[in-house]
């Protein structure tokens, strides 16, 4: 949801990450992936404009930052 907000292909959030393309795919699926792997990912995100909301009650979430 959040590569799709930022309008990232998954080879740009890879290249943007450092990691392969693979390894965002398998982020994506749900599958484990070593802590700073996700949080290299999750950099490049935040760096796209992204913002990660905790748990409120609500569920996580993410939205755009705004600009």
């Amino acid at each position: 949801m959040a590569r799709a907000a930022t309008g990232l292909g998954v080879r740009d959030l890879a290249k943007a990450a450092g990691v392969s393309p693979d390894t965002v795919a398998r982020l994506e699926r749900g599958e484990d992936l070593r802590e700073s792997t996700v949080a290299a990912i999750r950099v490049a995100l935040e760096n796209a404009g992204v913002e990660f909301i905790p748990e409120n009650g609500g569920g996580v979430g993410v939205r755009l930052a705004k600009r």
